[in-house]
């Protein structure tokens, strides 16, 4: 098993230099690409590499508008990702960011991205450690003041007229109706202290990755005993401290935070990340026959 590391690079150029460097192996073939938990963030960046990229994530009106948006994807499908179709052996890249420690049935959906991935492709992952005092925070916090998530919205209406329906690109699936999002509702005023404290620790825009479950796979360890239980390589493993970075590490209230909860816990959460990356090969079966 490697070492933790911290990485030189941030990692959507990590990513995409593994990305690029597969794809040079492969100068014949086309590279098929899953970005699983395309409703955030972005994709690979591969060049002018002929490639098609698919994405998969859960539907929720967020994530969906969000998807929408992207002009990097060929197809992509939302809804359960225990039953979205992804067919074996047909993808060379998966590329997960901020989707492990948010899904429900995560190491169902692990075994569904290592079957859907090639022989000798690779499992890229990046996400929020468990076993963090940062992810501890993130669990416990009330969810208004939840370090990932967004203001809790209303449910959203079902649309009506002419702006009822979401447009919907050539070769897309959804689960359910289309909504369109409730128009933004006014607040009352609350007190000065617990505006600042949110304020402190939970990121503004949409900048901060959705809301986190964090079952047990979604740690470091955890990603460690999934690899070796399947018979996955771990080629390269980073930590990051970008979560409490966009806090204000070192400044503000959320990385005292972080370190009390450290303290306290005698060390079984650690202060000094809150992220961790892995670089995940399927390996290849030499005496296996293609019939």
């Amino acid at each position: 098993m490697t070492d933790l590391r911290t990485p030189p690079t941030s990692d959507g150029d990590l990513f995409s230099e593994r990305a690029r460097q597969y794809a040079l192996e492969k100068p014949l073939q086309r590279i098929h690409v899953l970005e699983a938990g395309c409703g955030w963030g972005t994709g690979l960046d591969l060049g002018d590499r002929d490639h098609h990229a698919t994405g998969v994530d859960q539907d929720s009106p967020a994530l969906r508008a969000h998807t929408i948006e992207r002009t990097d994807l060929d197809t992509w499908h939302l809804g359960d990702l225990r039953t979205v179709p992804l067919p074996p052996r047909a993808f060379d890249i998966v590329h997960a960011t901020y989707l492990i420690e948010r899904v429900p049935h995560a190491e169902l959906v692990l075994d569904r991205f290592v079957a859907a991935l090639k022989p000798g492709g690779l499992l890229l992952v990046h996400l929020r450690d468990r076993n963090t005092a940062y992810a501890f925070l993130d669990r416990t916090l009330p969810r208004r003041l939840h370090t990932s998530g967004r203001r809790g919205r209303r449910r959203a209406r079902q649309g009506r007229g002419a702006h009822a329906r979401v447009p919907q690109p050539a070769g897309a699936q959804l689960t359910g109706d289309a909504m369109v999002p409730e128009s933004g509702l006014r607040r009352p005023p609350e007190r000065a202290a617990e505006r600042a404290l949110e304020r402190a620790v939970r990121p503004a825009g949409r900048t901060a990755p959705p809301t986190a479950l964090y079952e047990r796979v979604a740690s470091r360890s955890g990603m460690q005993w999934y690899c070796v239980m399947r018979g996955l390589v771990v080629c390269e493993e980073y930590a990051s401290r970008r979560s409490i970075e966009a806090l204000g590490a070192g400044t503000g209230p959320a990385d005292l935070l972080c370190r009390l909860v450290a303290l306290l816990s005698r060390g079984r959460l650690t202060a000094d990340h809150s992220e961790v990356t892995f670089v995940i090969r399927k390996p290849e079966n030499r005496f296996a026959r293609v019939i």
